[in-house]
């Protein structure tokens, strides 16, 4: 089975959104993920972190507010933002980080 680390440490972009069920901005934030997702494909990966099932995980990347968006490569993180995010601004952000 894969592990957190282990998706966040490969070569492959990966874009954690740490989100909680009780959180409306956190519903908002998922079909903007997966447009984003169906823009970007095999491209990018994106993982959904739930921080009240995964509270360690959370605190080690001090997880204070959701939704948070982290963006991964190489177990680095490359950008970092908490908040909705619209497509456009996502896709604008994640864009120099896929060349």
């Amino acid at each position: 089975m894969e592990t957190f680390k282990n998706v966040i440490s490969g070569d492959q972009l990966v874009l954690v959104d740490f989100f909680a069920t009780w959180c409306q901005p956190c519903k908002a934030m998922h079909p903007i993920l997966e447009q984003v997702k169906s823009v970007l494909g095999d491209r990018i990966r994106i993982i959904k972190v739930d921080v009240d099932k995964y509270g360690v995980t959370a605190s080690q990347f001090r997880i204070q507010s959701v939704p948070t968006l982290m963006l991964f490569r190489n177990g680095e993180v490359l950008w970092r933002t908490s908040g909705v995010v619209d497509k456009a601004e996502l896709l604008a952000t994640l864009d120099p980080f896929l060349k």
